[in-house]
């Protein structure tokens, strides 16, 4: 099987913030965001500080290690594993017989019939300390649920590994939800800049040069700017809460990624076909691997009931202690009426081998077209997981592929757009005449500049979508491919 060079866990982050560690060296990225002029610097919290958020700087590797600790969902399914692990130690012991240790005290005073049938009248009584073994156990059970165990085991390994990816993407897309809300208020704010300058400059302008609906088309925009850059501080501080949730740490904090917030991550190479990828999903995946141990589990308990009625259950119990039924050896001792004399040591026991039919096999019929039918189910559940993961493959590897060519076309956007709003600005003021005595004109109308300026917010919004869609699309790819999360947080 041709199997993609796993690039162990390797970030390739824009200005070297984290180190990049692997075999293999991560595909060279596109130009550095901040090769574009003027993107904004990382917007700062000031404007958290009413609403009672305290400032929580963090980096992506950070967020990584604490998401491998600090998990509610890694800790339940290591808990679950746990379980299975004490009904594994449980069913490897299903042979031994449970120990009794104690008294037992026996007083008869009245009407008895011996064996031959007479009945007369005595008083008597009994004494005995001792212990015994005690043992019901179905051989078929000791020797299929073990094995059955085991697999749940080995499922419930899988599934640890499994929320450990979960919780890799959940944070991932947490963080970058996050540095895309960070980079949109930046732009916001630097949109609105521009737009508070051309108001400035309105202001100047000789009256008469600027129609009346244009300024109040430039009010209205300033105006709008103004609250979607509130809103956007909003959709940062709830990125910021999902974030928290995620890393189980105090909600009213507020997330600083240290990072700036047109951070650009490559884990994996995007020039291998995705037919290529897909088997390697199949291989590595671990929802895949506890699925085809829940298989195995079914055919276990499928082979149980099919061998129970061949394969005989013992009992083992003592018999010194007629009425319980429960001391095997001891010492013992009594005598007629009063009389408690006569100690010695006394051992009974009883041993059975009994085969069974369960309602004339009825019953154990029932019991195989149960487990019959839980096995099929679970094969049919692991054929629907494998089509989920080819699927989750061909998705993340698509938006992958497109987040990457939409990247350097929001880049030269993003570039022109700023370009065109300062050379709008510059030439605000420039007049000209028409015709000979005819009225003074402005060159470039404000109108031209509000859409620009909106050029630029849209400009500014597609290429933090366009990064951040990237960012995502190579965790969800990385997750796809059952690649583990842990080794993301190593230090090397």
């Amino acid at each position: 099987m041709t199997r993609l060079p796993i690039l162990i866990p390797c970030l390739t982050l824009l200005f070297s913030l984290l180190p990049c560690h692997g075999q293999e060296e991560a595909p060279a990225p596109r130009p550095l965001p901040s090769e574009v002029p003027n993107v904004p610097a990382s917007p700062p919290l000031t404007s958290f500080a009413t609403a009672g958020g305290k400032p929580y700087p963090i980096n992506l590797l950070t967020a990584l290690k604490l998401g491998n600790v600090r998990s509610l969902d890694i800790q339940l399914a290591s808990r679950q594993l746990q379980a299975a692990v004490a009904q594994l130690q449980g069913a490897r012991v299903l042979w031994l017989p449970n120990l009794f240790f104690g008294t037992d005290y026996y007083r008869h005073d009245g009407q008895i019939q011996n064996i031959e049938g007479n009945v007369f009248g005595v008083s008597r009584q009994g004494f005995m300390v001792g212990g015994a073994p005690y043992l019901i156990v179905s051989l078929a059970d000791a020797l299929f649920q073990p094995l059955a165990a085991r697999q749940t085991v080995r499922a419930r390994q899988a599934q640890v590994q499994a929320a450990a990816n979960d919780t890799l993407l959940a944070l991932t897309q947490a963080y970058f939800n996050l540095q895309q809300a960070r980079g949109e208020l930046a732009g916001y704010r630097d949109a609105l800049q521009y737009a508070d300058d051309l108001l400035r400059r309105l202001d100047k302008l000789a009256p008469g040069l600027t129609p009346t609906l244009e300024v109040n088309r430039t009010r209205s925009m300033v105006a709008r700017l103004r609250q979607v850059t509130l809103q956007s501080q909003n959709n940062w501080r709830t990125a910021s809460a999902e974030l928290l949730r995620v890393l189980y740490l105090d909600p009213t904090l507020v997330v600083e990624p240290v990072e700036p917030p047109h951070l650009r991550i490559s884990l994996l190479p995007l020039d291998k076909p995705v037919d290529d990828l897909i088997p390697i999903a199949l291989t590595n995946r671990p929802e895949l691997a506890a699925q085809q141990a829940v298989v195995q589990a079914t055919l276990r308990l499928l082979k149980l009931e099919k061998m129970r009625p061949l394969v005989p259950s013992l009992l083992l119990r003592g018999w010194s202690t007629p009425v319980t039924g429960t001391l095997a050896f001891g010492y013992f001792g009594g005598g007629v009426n009063g009389d408690m004399s006569n100690f010695s040591m006394r051992q009974d026991w009883d041993i059975q081998a009994l085969w069974t039919l369960q309602n004339f096999g009825l019953g154990n019929r029932a019991l195989i077209r149960q487990r019959t039918a839980e096995n099929r189910a679970a094969l049919t559940e692991l054929f629907r997981v494998q089509d989920r993961v080819a699927a989750e493959v061909v998705q993340a590897y698509s938006l992958a592929q497109t987040a990457a060519s939409r990247i350097g076309e929001t880049e030269t956007e993003l570039r022109e757009a700023q370009i065109l709003v300062r050379e709008n600005l510059a030439a605000l003021q420039q007049t000209q005449r028409l015709g000979e005595g005819g009225p003074i004109q402005l060159v470039t109308r404000p109108l031209e500049v509000v859409a620009a300026i909106q050029m630029l917010q849209q400009a500014y919004a597609d290429f933090y979508l366009a990064i951040n869609d990237y960012n995502r699309a190579q965790f969800q790819l990385y997750r796809a491919l059952g690649n583990p999360a842990q080794a993301l947080a190593i230090d090397k």
